[in-house]
């Protein structure tokens, strides 16, 4: 997204309501298909990782609808993360301010965000989540390919396919971990953030308390404008 789009959009809804635009329409929509294609692939992955979970499967069609319909959505989940990289990745870029936060993370984690150093866009811990969940669809596609079209590996190569399954096992819970714990920090720790995500708008007061050099950025693109 371009800092040209941000500012515009940022000077409309400031003018009229005191909010910048966090999050266009298209950054929203590949979030959302992310997040709803990962669920679907967590949802038959637990089911077919236990027999104590397979009656997940039940909820969304029964084993078989959900062997066939697991892989195809692990490769919208993938391309739909590929996506939000060509979107995100000027503002994933680790900067020096990223590094000053990552020093006084317990901070965040103590919700006293008040002596946090001020960061852009994202901050060192979400720009982490990223980075793992795009590292992790690279490993899971890869061992998924080898399982969906695990048939097609002979059987003197046996280890592929148990290095297939491990990987998969491993990436899955690296992922669901960071899942977790994304979810809880939105919803729960930052409400705003998940309402971004709906409305795309965050107030004043919100952007220069959390993502104080961003605020700068856009305020100050909106300011040179008028």
């Amino acid at each position: 997204m371009s800092t040209s789009h941000v500012v515009s959009s940022a000077r409309a809804t400031r003018e009229s309501g005191g909010q910048i635009v966090r999050y266009t329409l298209s950054e929203r929509v590949h979030h959302w298909l992310a997040a709803l294609t990962y669920i679907y692939c967590l949802i038959t992955g637990l089911a077919f990782w236990s027999p104590y979970l397979f009656w997940l499967a039940v909820v969304v069609g029964g084993g078989p609808t959900a062997r066939f319909w697991h892989p195809w959505f692990g490769l919208a989940f993938a391309l739909s993360v590929a996506w939000m990289y060509k979107m995100w990745r000027n503002d994933l870029a680790t900067t020096d301010s990223d590094r000053r936060w990552s020093k006084s993370m317990k901070y965040y984690i103590e919700n006293e965000d008040e002596k946090l150093p001020p960061v852009g866009r994202f901050n060192y811990g979400q720009k982490l989540f990223f980075w793992l969940m795009f590292y992790g669809v690279i490993l899971l596609l890869i061992s998924g390919l080898g399982l969906w079209f695990v048939e097609s590996i002979p059987w003197s190569l046996r280890w592929l396919r148990y290095l297939a399954v491990t990987v998969h096992v491993v990436a899955a819970m690296a992922t669901i971990g960071a899942f977790i714990i994304h979810i809880y920090m939105s919803v729960f720790m930052e409400p705003e953030s998940f309402h971004a995500m709906i409305r795309g708008r965050v107030s004043d007061a919100w952007a220069r308390t959390y993502h104080r050099l961003w605020y700068e950025q856009v305020t100050k693109g909106t300011s040179e404008q008028k």
